[in-house]
């Protein structure tokens, strides 16, 4: 669950929206654990896509 609290965090104090990639890289999170954190976000309705590939905090 400590990645899924660190991704949500890091999409809210970029204050944008943001690849899984560069999650990863302002996170420090390795990218499988960023996407696999990102799709447990996605379906729980706490991350939307303002544009493809991009997410950000609800």
């Amino acid at each position: 669950m400590e990645a899924v609290e660190k991704v949500l965090e890091t999409l809210k104090k970029a204050g944008k929206p943001l690849s899984a990639g560069q999650v990863a890289d302002i996170s420090g999170i390795d990218r499988k654990q960023v996407d696999k954190a990102m799709k447990e976000l996605k379906e729980n309705g706490s991350i939307v896509s303002p544009k493809r590939c991009y997410w950000e905090p609800v």
